[in-house]
Protein backbone atom coordinates (compact mmCIF):
# COMPACT_ATOMS: atom_id res chain seq x y z
CA UNK A 1 0.00 0.00 0.00
CA UNK A 2 1.29 3.32 -1.20
CA UNK A 3 2.16 5.59 2.03
CA UNK A 4 1.03 9.23 1.52
CA UNK A 5 0.89 12.17 3.73
CA UNK A 6 -1.03 15.66 4.39
CA UNK A 7 -4.61 15.65 2.78
CA UNK A 8 -3.53 12.64 0.40
CA UNK A 9 -3.55 10.54 3.16
CA UNK A 10 -7.41 11.06 4.04
CA UNK A 11 -8.12 10.93 0.36
CA UNK A 12 -7.16 7.59 -0.48
CA UNK A 13 -9.33 6.54 2.72
CA UNK A 14 -11.45 7.98 1.27
CA UNK A 15 -11.31 6.52 -2.55
CA UNK A 16 -10.81 3.00 -1.00
CA UNK A 17 -14.12 3.68 0.76
CA UNK A 18 -15.75 4.54 -2.45
CA UNK A 19 -14.11 1.17 -4.30
CA UNK A 20 -15.76 -0.89 -1.20
CA UNK A 21 -18.86 0.24 -2.34
CA UNK A 22 -18.55 -0.22 -6.22
CA UNK A 23 -17.74 -3.39 -6.17
CA UNK A 24 -19.96 -4.95 -3.52
CA UNK A 25 -22.19 -6.22 -5.67
CA UNK A 26 -19.69 -6.95 -8.95
CA UNK A 27 -18.77 -10.23 -10.01
CA UNK A 28 -15.53 -11.49 -9.95
CA UNK A 29 -15.34 -10.72 -14.14
CA UNK A 30 -16.27 -7.18 -13.31
CA UNK A 31 -14.18 -6.61 -10.85
CA UNK A 32 -11.31 -7.28 -13.15
CA UNK A 33 -12.90 -4.91 -15.76
CA UNK A 34 -12.84 -1.77 -13.32
CA UNK A 35 -9.19 -2.95 -12.69
CA UNK A 36 -8.02 -3.06 -16.19
CA UNK A 37 -10.22 -0.01 -17.07
CA UNK A 38 -8.13 2.41 -13.89
CA UNK A 39 -4.83 0.84 -15.20
CA UNK A 40 -5.85 2.68 -18.48
CA UNK A 41 -6.66 5.62 -17.25
CA UNK A 42 -2.78 5.62 -15.00
CA UNK A 43 -0.89 5.06 -17.94
CA UNK A 44 -2.53 8.03 -19.67
CA UNK A 45 -1.92 9.94 -16.32
CA UNK A 46 1.39 8.54 -15.92
CA UNK A 47 2.35 10.27 -19.95
CA UNK A 48 1.07 13.96 -19.00
CA UNK A 49 1.98 15.69 -16.62
CA UNK A 50 0.16 18.61 -17.73
CA UNK A 51 -3.36 16.30 -17.24
CA UNK A 52 -2.23 15.25 -13.58
CA UNK A 53 -1.76 19.17 -12.66
CA UNK A 54 -5.04 19.88 -14.20
CA UNK A 55 -7.01 17.09 -12.24
CA UNK A 56 -5.25 18.03 -8.76
CA UNK A 57 -5.41 22.04 -9.24
CA UNK A 58 -7.22 23.12 -5.92
CA UNK A 59 -8.22 26.44 -8.10
CA UNK A 60 -10.47 24.06 -10.38
CA UNK A 61 -13.66 23.41 -9.62
CA UNK A 62 -15.35 19.90 -9.18
CA UNK A 63 -17.73 20.10 -11.92
CA UNK A 64 -14.77 20.89 -14.27
CA UNK A 65 -12.45 18.69 -12.96
CA UNK A 66 -15.09 15.78 -13.41
CA UNK A 67 -16.37 16.97 -17.17
CA UNK A 68 -12.52 16.55 -18.11
CA UNK A 69 -12.49 13.20 -17.21
CA UNK A 70 -16.01 12.07 -18.59
CA UNK A 71 -14.46 13.55 -21.68
CA UNK A 72 -11.00 11.76 -21.86
CA UNK A 73 -12.67 8.39 -20.82
CA UNK A 74 -15.98 8.20 -20.68
CA UNK A 75 -16.20 6.26 -23.84
CA UNK A 76 -13.42 4.25 -23.17
CA UNK A 77 -13.87 2.45 -19.76
CA UNK A 78 -17.11 1.06 -17.73
CA UNK A 79 -19.06 2.97 -15.39
CA UNK A 80 -17.38 1.29 -12.39
CA UNK A 81 -14.01 2.80 -13.23
CA UNK A 82 -15.35 5.99 -14.78
CA UNK A 83 -17.22 7.27 -11.12
CA UNK A 84 -14.07 5.91 -9.25
CA UNK A 85 -11.45 8.42 -11.19
CA UNK A 86 -14.54 11.11 -11.15
CA UNK A 87 -14.49 10.53 -7.17
CA UNK A 88 -10.22 10.70 -7.32
CA UNK A 89 -10.30 13.74 -9.23
CA UNK A 90 -12.57 15.05 -6.34
CA UNK A 91 -10.38 15.12 -3.68
CA UNK A 92 -7.73 16.65 -2.98
CA UNK A 93 -3.60 15.85 -3.56
CA UNK A 94 -0.64 16.67 -2.04
CA UNK A 95 1.01 16.49 -5.52
CA UNK A 96 -0.12 15.75 -8.97
CA UNK A 97 1.71 12.57 -8.91
CA UNK A 98 -0.05 11.16 -5.55
CA UNK A 99 -3.48 11.19 -7.76
CA UNK A 100 -2.14 8.15 -9.99
CA UNK A 101 -0.08 6.83 -6.95
CA UNK A 102 -3.88 6.43 -5.65
CA UNK A 103 -5.55 5.38 -8.77
CA UNK A 104 -2.93 2.55 -9.05
CA UNK A 105 -3.86 1.76 -5.38
CA UNK A 106 -7.27 1.06 -5.95
CA UNK A 107 -6.71 -0.38 -9.76
CA UNK A 108 -4.84 -3.32 -7.87
CA UNK A 109 -7.13 -3.54 -5.22
CA UNK A 110 -9.87 -3.84 -7.82
CA UNK A 111 -7.98 -6.80 -9.62
CA UNK A 112 -7.46 -8.24 -5.90
CA UNK A 113 -11.04 -8.70 -5.66
CA UNK A 114 -11.34 -10.71 -8.50
CA UNK A 115 -9.30 -12.83 -6.87
CA UNK A 116 -10.87 -13.04 -3.77
CA UNK A 117 -13.85 -13.81 -5.74
CA UNK A 118 -12.75 -16.66 -7.04
CA UNK A 119 -10.87 -17.46 -3.65
CA UNK A 120 -7.08 -16.88 -4.96
CA UNK A 121 -6.06 -13.99 -3.04
CA UNK A 122 -3.92 -15.33 -0.97
CA UNK A 123 -2.13 -17.39 -4.09
CA UNK A 124 -2.00 -13.94 -5.85
CA UNK A 125 -0.10 -12.52 -2.23
CA UNK A 126 2.25 -15.70 -2.44
CA UNK A 127 2.71 -15.91 -6.66
CA UNK A 128 4.28 -12.10 -6.08
CA UNK A 129 6.25 -13.00 -3.52
CA UNK A 130 7.77 -16.04 -5.81
CA UNK A 131 8.54 -13.66 -8.42
CA UNK A 132 10.47 -11.26 -6.25
CA UNK A 133 12.47 -14.44 -5.23
CA UNK A 134 12.98 -14.99 -8.86
CA UNK A 135 14.88 -11.68 -9.49
CA UNK A 136 16.96 -12.38 -7.01
CA UNK A 137 17.98 -16.00 -8.29
CA UNK A 138 17.82 -14.81 -11.70
CA UNK A 139 19.60 -11.70 -12.71
CA UNK A 140 18.84 -12.07 -16.37
CA UNK A 141 15.10 -11.98 -16.06
CA UNK A 142 15.66 -8.84 -13.68
CA UNK A 143 17.22 -7.33 -16.49
CA UNK A 144 14.85 -7.87 -19.17
CA UNK A 145 11.63 -7.18 -16.68
CA UNK A 146 13.69 -3.72 -15.18
CA UNK A 147 14.16 -2.53 -18.77
CA UNK A 148 12.73 1.52 -20.46
CA UNK A 149 8.93 1.14 -20.81
CA UNK A 150 9.37 1.63 -24.64
CA UNK A 151 9.86 -2.43 -24.55
CA UNK A 152 6.77 -2.95 -22.58
CA UNK A 153 4.81 -5.39 -25.35
CA UNK A 154 8.16 -7.38 -24.87
CA UNK A 155 8.05 -7.46 -20.95
CA UNK A 156 4.32 -8.65 -21.11
CA UNK A 157 5.04 -11.29 -23.85
CA UNK A 158 7.81 -12.34 -21.54
CA UNK A 159 5.52 -12.44 -18.42
CA UNK A 160 2.71 -14.42 -20.58
CA UNK A 161 5.42 -16.87 -21.83
CA UNK A 162 7.03 -17.69 -18.02
CA UNK A 163 3.89 -17.11 -15.82
CA UNK A 164 0.38 -17.72 -18.17
CA UNK A 165 -0.89 -21.08 -17.06
CA UNK A 166 1.67 -21.23 -13.99
CA UNK A 167 0.36 -18.25 -12.13
CA UNK A 168 -3.29 -17.11 -11.52
CA UNK A 169 -5.54 -15.24 -13.83
CA UNK A 170 -5.64 -12.42 -11.54
CA UNK A 171 -1.47 -12.27 -10.68
CA UNK A 172 -0.69 -12.12 -14.34
CA UNK A 173 -3.01 -9.44 -14.94
CA UNK A 174 -1.25 -7.52 -12.18
CA UNK A 175 2.00 -8.50 -13.49
CA UNK A 176 1.29 -7.08 -17.27
CA UNK A 177 0.43 -4.08 -15.72
CA UNK A 178 3.39 -3.79 -13.52
CA UNK A 179 5.88 -4.50 -16.00
CA UNK A 180 4.30 -1.87 -18.54
CA UNK A 181 3.88 0.78 -16.12
CA UNK A 182 7.25 0.98 -13.86
CA UNK A 183 6.40 4.39 -13.06
CA UNK A 184 10.56 5.49 -12.51
CA UNK A 185 10.44 2.55 -10.10
CA UNK A 186 13.14 -0.54 -10.24
CA UNK A 187 11.00 -3.76 -11.03
CA UNK A 188 12.00 -4.49 -7.21
CA UNK A 189 10.50 -1.25 -6.07
CA UNK A 190 6.92 -1.70 -8.46
CA UNK A 191 6.50 -5.25 -7.10
CA UNK A 192 6.60 -3.97 -3.44
CA UNK A 193 3.84 -1.69 -4.26
CA UNK A 194 2.04 -4.12 -5.35
CA UNK A 195 2.56 -6.37 -2.88
CA UNK A 196 1.42 -3.55 -0.26
CA UNK A 197 -1.39 -2.62 -2.52
CA UNK A 198 -2.63 -6.62 -2.40
CA UNK A 199 -2.04 -7.23 1.45
CA UNK A 200 -4.80 -3.77 2.09
CA UNK A 201 -7.24 -5.54 0.02
CA UNK A 202 -7.05 -8.70 1.85
CA UNK A 203 -6.76 -6.90 5.32
CA UNK A 204 -9.74 -4.78 4.00
CA UNK A 205 -11.64 -8.40 4.07
CA UNK A 206 -10.34 -10.12 6.63
CA UNK A 207 -12.53 -10.03 9.75
CA UNK A 208 -10.28 -10.97 13.52
CA UNK A 209 -12.67 -12.41 15.66
CA UNK A 210 -11.79 -12.75 19.10
CA UNK A 211 -14.00 -15.36 22.18
CA UNK A 212 -13.22 -17.71 24.93
CA UNK A 213 -13.95 -21.02 23.35
CA UNK A 214 -13.59 -22.24 19.66
CA UNK A 215 -16.66 -21.67 17.24
CA UNK A 216 -18.28 -24.46 15.71
CA UNK A 217 -18.49 -25.41 12.24
CA UNK A 218 -21.87 -24.02 12.19
CA UNK A 219 -20.76 -20.80 14.30
CA UNK A 220 -18.24 -19.99 11.95
CA UNK A 221 -20.08 -20.39 8.71
CA UNK A 222 -22.63 -18.47 10.01
CA UNK A 223 -20.35 -15.65 11.58
CA UNK A 224 -18.63 -15.86 7.66
CA UNK A 225 -21.85 -15.42 5.51
CA UNK A 226 -23.38 -12.39 7.69
CA UNK A 227 -20.10 -10.90 7.30
CA UNK A 228 -20.04 -11.98 3.55
CA UNK A 229 -23.25 -10.21 3.35
CA UNK A 230 -22.89 -7.29 4.64
CA UNK A 231 -19.43 -5.95 3.25
CA UNK A 232 -20.39 -7.19 -0.48
CA UNK A 233 -16.95 -9.49 -0.82
CA UNK A 234 -16.05 -13.09 0.41
CA UNK A 235 -15.03 -12.55 3.85
CA UNK A 236 -11.67 -14.63 5.74
CA UNK A 237 -12.34 -14.97 9.02
CA UNK A 238 -9.10 -15.53 11.52
CA UNK A 239 -10.11 -16.93 14.88
CA UNK A 240 -8.17 -16.34 17.76
CA UNK A 241 -9.29 -17.60 21.36
CA UNK A 242 -8.87 -15.71 24.69
CA UNK A 243 -9.84 -16.42 27.70
CA UNK A 244 -9.91 -12.58 28.87
CA UNK A 245 -12.86 -12.62 26.68
CA UNK A 246 -14.49 -14.09 29.29
CA UNK A 247 -17.82 -14.43 27.18
CA UNK A 248 -19.47 -13.21 23.94
CA UNK A 249 -17.25 -12.29 20.80
CA UNK A 250 -15.22 -9.32 19.43
CA UNK A 251 -15.03 -8.88 16.02
CA UNK A 252 -13.11 -6.28 13.84
CA UNK A 253 -12.71 -6.27 9.77
CA UNK A 254 -12.27 -2.94 7.88
CA UNK A 255 -12.23 -0.22 9.94
CA UNK A 256 -15.13 -1.22 11.88
CA UNK A 257 -14.74 -2.80 15.43
CA UNK A 258 -17.94 -4.94 16.81
CA UNK A 259 -17.24 -5.86 20.94
CA UNK A 260 -19.70 -7.68 22.48
CA UNK A 261 -17.54 -9.92 24.83
CA UNK A 262 -18.66 -9.97 28.40
CA UNK A 263 -15.68 -7.52 29.43
CA UNK A 264 -17.00 -4.40 27.08
CA UNK A 265 -20.17 -4.73 28.14
CA UNK A 266 -19.54 -4.73 31.82
CA UNK A 267 -17.07 -1.55 30.82
CA UNK A 268 -20.06 0.01 29.14
CA UNK A 269 -22.43 -0.85 32.87
CA UNK A 270 -19.83 1.14 34.57
CA UNK A 271 -19.48 4.22 32.78
CA UNK A 272 -23.11 4.57 32.34
CA UNK A 273 -23.05 3.68 36.37
CA UNK A 274 -19.95 6.76 37.06
CA UNK A 275 -22.02 8.45 34.44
Amino acid sequence: MIILGGSSRQSLANLRGTLDEKIKTLAAADCATASADLFGVLKTLNSSIGLRRALTDPSRDIPAKSALITDLFGKGIGSVALELVIAAVSLRWSSPLELADAIEQIAVEAESSAANHNSELDRVQDEIFELSRLLVANGDLRQALNSSADDSEHKQALVAELFAGKFSASTVRLLNALVAGLRGRSIEQAIAAYSHAVAARRNRITAHVRTAIALTPAQREKLTNALTKQIGQPVHVNVEIDAAVIGGVAIRFADEIIDGTIVNRLAEASRELVG
